[in-house]
């Protein structure tokens, strides 16, 4: 209903409200990113493991990436890096946080594959100082004589986007390939895939298309329902949207965890983190050159302290291999009180 709802709002003049856009927009491309998920996983099936885990690997952020590049396009700089640090933060506190809850709850203790919690940890902990390094030195730059260069700030961003990336090419060799008996896991056979062979291409085509132009709907309404609503940039980029895009990993993680499959709720929260700080924010950098508007990596202090904080907080929680309903209680009452943070939060002039 809110696809069509959404393209109603959007061309039909006297239902044009962009509150109700933005809103609309939203819920809409929820199900289409898990319908995304789903094809991938079908298509993934049919070509084998090497290929389908990378087809998994690309296409586990696909809704994520495709409305920040929207909102790229537009010039909407703040809200893309806001929302890149919402997802990191957003899968390790509030999707795994609901996933160690509601598993917790149907099984006192949850056990998980540590070393590969540890392998996704560890890229992590390189992404988050490859997010601070930039505002270290953006702050630093500023109380030196010759003060801060733009020119250098980006070149900087663009020499560690490409480290990150390398990374993530070299995690993927290591889980896919050399090590991936690391992190076999059992497969659920409660759900085969049944689809024929050509059915995921032809949803995974159309849902991106949809995804796409719901996205421009969604970045298009920003603006107008951030200041309908009182939320500021940040807060918009950090919670509202990231939860947009998180949605179908956050469902997916869940129905995993209560199943009693916390390596595979563990394998979707931790795994897309780790695509959007290796893969996603590095691809948004070099396609801001495309753009003409060279995007950096240098993050307000608030955002980096944040995705600090939540990866050295769950590599503290995921250091025994197991987990239990207290443990995502206390993530999720983290996300919570960073997300009052970036609630209140002034707006930068």
């Amino acid at each position: 209903m809110c696809v069509p709802g959404a393209l109603l709002i959007r061309y039909v003049p006297a239902w044009r409200n962009d509150v109700a856009l933005f809103v609309c927009a939203g819920l809409a491309i929820i199900p289409l990113a898990g319908l995304m998920g789903k094809a991938t996983e079908a298509l993934a099936a049919h070509v084998g493991q090497g290929i389908g885990g990378l087809l998994n690997a690309t296409f586990g952020n696909a809704a994520e990436l495709i409305i920040a590049l929207m909102a790229l396009q537009k010039g909407l700089i703040s809200v893309v890096k806001a929302s890149v640090t919402g997802s990191i933060i957003g899968n390790l506190l509030l999707v795994l946080g609901m996933s160690m809850l509601a598993g917790g709850a149907r099984h006192p203790v949850q056990q998980f594959n540590r070393t590969a919690v540890r392998s996704g940890m560890s890229s992590l902990a390189l992404a988050a100082v490859g997010l601070f390094i930039p505002t270290v030195f953006h702050l630093t730059a500023a109380t030196r004589p010759g003060g801060r260069d733009p020119v250098i700030e980006q070149r900087l961003s663009l020499a560690i986007a490409g480290i990150l990336f390398a990374t993530y090419v070299c995690s993927l060799a290591f889980s896919l390939k050399t090590h991936r008996q690391f992190f076999a896991t059992k497969k659920d056979q409660a759900e085969p895939l049944e689809w024929r062979k050509y059915r995921p291409i032809v949803v995974l085509v159309a849902a991106t298309v949809l995804v796409a132009w719901l996205s421009e709907f969604l970045v298009a309404s920003v603006e107008a329902a951030r200041k309908a609503l009182g939320f500021s940039e940040i807060f918009i980029g950090v919670i509202v949207v990231a939860i947009i895009g998180n949605a179908a990993e956050h469902s997916s993680a869940v129905m995993m965890a209560v199943r009693d499959k916390m390596d595979l709720s563990l394998g979707i929260a931790v795994g897309s983190s780790q695509q959007v700080a290796l893969f996603v924010a590095p691809v948004l950098v070099f396609a801001s050159y495309a753009f003409g508007a060279p995007m950096t990596l240098e993050f307000t202090v608030p955002e980096v302290v944040a995705v600090i904080t939540a990866v050295y907080i769950l590599a503290q929680i995921s250091g025994d291999g197991e987990s239990n309903w207290l443990e995502g209680a206390q993530l999720i009452g983290l996300y919570l009180v960073l997300a009052v943070l970036f609630y209140f939060l002034p707006a930068e002039r």
